[in-house]
């Protein structure tokens, strides 16, 4: 098969890829749509993700496509299934996971990161990996069923509730999930802070009721402005030390701060302990997609969230390396083997 193999030091070499027989347990995925994550993009630049990448590895855990054959143990899942992939696969085993918290999972592998991922024409994983999208819903809205679920996970955290007033830091592709989740949940007031205009029109289509240019307006005093003196909870989805301080300073009294954007893994940040005791502040993270892909889907089975209008582009697989190297911020792109 045609794949994207990621040989590390920033080297990508679209080529022929040995493609292994079935083991009982597995299916195979002719991939019709595979996303291209902030991970990606740290993994191609020598950064750490959610586990240690040994190349040489077809990345893309986010991905997509029909069912083309199935293992002989496989039952749930059949040929002509139109699925995505969580793409981590946890063993059961160690005590994180027989507490219930497998996301911590001392055994975890990912697929896209430690095994060939959706960088390519085809993708074997694990049947319980897959999970059934209905025929109705795109394959490039699909592949952002798992980017979906780790974005559920980390708003679970953020405890946003009907009545709250919610600042969001960044309106990629992960704020304007996030945005839409809030929408869903009841926040009465939501303002998105983005440098880019040209993202401010999608943002209030998709509910934000205010959005700020941080680079041009005082962010403070637009929201006195707009009626959100007191900030409930600040969800920041940048991933850069400026807009995590950020959000720690626009945060309310009694607020919640969750710094949902993925830094260097060399990143290191100066906060003021003084600030979070005057203010009673509650910092959480958010790590990968613990039991939330199954809910994923039924919000996108459900229409519920428009993932469609988060697509900026969709490429062939030889474009990749460009884009890895330099992503830009208009948007989700898609890449399509």
């Amino acid at each position: 098969m045609k794949a994207a193999v990621f040989y590390g030091d920033k080297t990508i070499r679209v080529e022929e890829h040995e493609l292994r027989e079935l083991r009982p347990d597995e299916i195979m995925i002719d991939v019709k749509a595979a996303g291209i994550c902030g991970t990606d993009i740290h993994i191609y630049n020598g950064s750490g993700g959610a586990t240690d990448c040994n190349p040489p590895v077809v990345l893309g855990h986010e991905l997509a496509g029909v069912v083309s054959e199935v293992g002989s143990s496989v039952k749930r899942i059949k040929v002509g299934d139109r699925v995505c992939v969580d793409p981590n696969v946890m063993c059961g085993g160690c005590d994180f996971c027989h507490d219930g918290e497998v996301q911590f999972c001392e055994n975890m592998y990912a697929t896209g990161v430690n095994c060939d991922g959706g960088f390519a024409e085809k993708c074997i994983v694990l049947e319980r990996q897959a999970f059934v999208v209905d025929p109705s819903i795109s394959f490039e809205a699909a592949s952002m069923c798992e980017p979906l679920a780790c974005a559920l996970h980390g708003f679970d955290l953020s405890e946003v509730k009907p009545g709250h007033s919610v600042l969001i830091i960044g309106g990629g592709t992960i704020g304007l999930t996030m945005l839409q989740l809030c929408k869903l949940a009841g926040a009465t007031k939501i303002a998105v802070s983005e440098p880019d205009t040209s993202k401010h029109a999608l943002a209030k289509e998709l509910g934000a009721d205010h959005t700020i240019d941080p680079l041009h307006e005082k962010v403070r005093e637009k929201l006195n402005e707009y009626g959100m003196k007191h900030i409930n909870v600040v969800i920041e989805c940048v991933g850069r030390i400026n807009t995590m301080q950020d959000a720690i300073e626009y945060c309310g009294r009694g607020g919640l701060v969750m710094l949902f954007g993925l830094t260097d893994d060399k990143a290191v940040m100066e906060i003021k302990p003084f600030e979070l005791f005057r203010k009673e502040l509650t910092i959480r993270t958010s790590f990968v997609n613990p039991q939330t892909q199954r809910r994923s889907v039924e919000l996108l089975n459900s229409r519920r969230l428009q993932m469609d209008k988060l697509v900026a582009e969709v490429i062939p697989l030889e474009k990749l390396e460009e884009k890895l190297a330099h992503p830009g911020s208009a948007g989700k792109i898609i890449v399509r083997p």
